[in-house]
């Protein structure tokens, strides 16, 4: 019988499902010397590992690019990390890199780890410890190297966000042999001068160049240093153990002077409208309490005896004027109520009959006589005319009844 034939790509996926399934070949850190290293325009890193036995072909692809920390060139001795799998279009196996470091960091970087750990564990990382930067400075201490880009940038920031701040520099070794020491002597003697904060730090480089700064010595004085310190290690990315056990961590030395020298042109800014607003606010306070004085200006001026005086004088005389307009009104009113009466009493005015023609007669006693039984023969009467009296005697009445004449003598 003859034995199952399969196809190449059958060969190569069980090839792959067996490197799949071995756990060694899915986590795995492989040491070597990096030779026709190639960066593919679409991101991924294409090169090889070898040694005195033998090569193998690796690959980063760009979604990984984040673990690798520097620059791979031919030649560099690293540590790749990955899984080791078979790429079936090909049939041939190679390391698929997730991150990268060069030979000597990778340990470095697990003590780093392993000191940090127990660091954390013992609560120098906690933020009950950290000390609040003080707000405006007079003295800033500085602990980094004389020479290096560091110090220059400090100096250029903060001279020019407060040029009066003094600046107080200890040159200390911030990479290789006494480091640390120099770093903590330096830590120690700011301290005792009495400076305001700390700047411990340095520009960027290797883990190698800041190790110094991931040393237990440097930690620990930077946790039991009573003066604040903002630490500036390195660039952005770079974080040591210093940075998590100091007071506050900058992501450079030219923000760290950013973060301990406050600026003296927005404190005076500040200033500025603090001044407006105060200057604003007792204007209007001003204002407020003059109108409120003018109101009880007029309020005493309105109780005072002499401008209630004035008052009541001014009513007196309102009133006077109204009563003298009354009256006249009445008077005029009267009048003419008068010379209705008048007109309509013309009618029986006697002297108005008189000087018609007409007489008015009275007896010896006074009284008006009206008809001839009022009178006797021989009865003195006073005729009244319009000029004058009239005396004469009855000699003759003569009665005068429904056209009927009574002569009587």
């Amino acid at each position: 019988m003859n034995p199952r034939i399969y196809s190449v790509g059958q060969v190569n996926t069980y090839i792959k499902n067996m490197f799949s399934q071995d756990f060694m070949l899915n986590r795995i850190s492989i040491k070597g010397e990096v030779s026709n290293c190639k960066y593919h325009t679409s991101g991924h890193i294409y090169f090889s590992l070898k040694d005195e036995t033998g090569t193998l072909s690796c690959v980063m692809f760009a979604g990984q690019r984040k673990g690798l920390g520097f620059a791979m060139k031919n030649g560099d001795k690293v540590v790749a990390e990955g899984s080791v799998s078979v790429y079936e279009r090909d049939g041939k196996y190679q390391l698929y890199a997730r991150s990268i470091t060069l030979e000597g960091a990778g340990l470095l970087y697990e003590r780093y780890l392993a000191l940090k750990k127990e660091l954390e564990e013992m609560g120098m990382f906690s933020q009950e410890y950290k000390q609040p930067i003080p707000a405006y400075v007079k003295k800033v201490g500085i602990v980094t190297a004389p020479t290096g880009a560091a110090i220059q940038d400090i100096r250029n920031i903060a001279g020019r966000r407060n040029p009066y701040v003094q600046l107080i520099l200890y040159p200390a070794l911030v990479q290789g042999e006494g480091a640390k020491e120099s770093i903590v002597k330096g830590i120690e003697t700011l301290d005792a001068w009495g400076v305001d904060v700390i700047i411990v730090g340095r520009g960027g480089g290797s883990i190698e160049d800041l190790w110094a700064f991931n040393e237990e010595e440097v930690a620990r004085a930077i946790f039991h240093c009573q003066t604040p310190i903002i630490s500036a290690v390195g660039h952005e990315t770079d974080t040591t153990i210093a940075d998590f056990v100091a007071d506050l961590r900058a992501p450079t030395p030219s923000a760290a002077a950013e973060l301990a020298v406050a600026d003296v042109r927005q404190l005076l800014e500040t200033l500025r409208a603090y001044r407006q607003k105060l200057t604003f606010g007792m204007e209007n306070q001003i204002y407020s309490l003059r109108q409120r004085m003018k109101q009880y200006e007029m309020k005493l001026e309105y109780g005072s005896p002499a401008y209630q005086i004035q008052e009541k004088r001014t009513r007196l005389l309102d009133l006077e004027e109204r009563l003298g307009s009354a009256m006249e009104n009445q008077i005029f009113r009267a009048r003419q109520n008068l010379n209705i009466y008048i007109e309509r009493m013309k009618g029986l005015s006697p002297l108005d009959k008189l000087n018609q023609g007409f007489s008015y007669v009275e007896n010896e006693a006074g009284h008006s006589v009206t008809c001839i039984g009022q009178v006797k023969l021989g009865d003195t009467l006073n005729i009244q005319v319009t000029d004058g009296r009239i005396l004469t005697k009855v000699t003759e009445t003569i009665e005068e009844e429904r056209g009927i004449t009574h002569d009587r003598r």
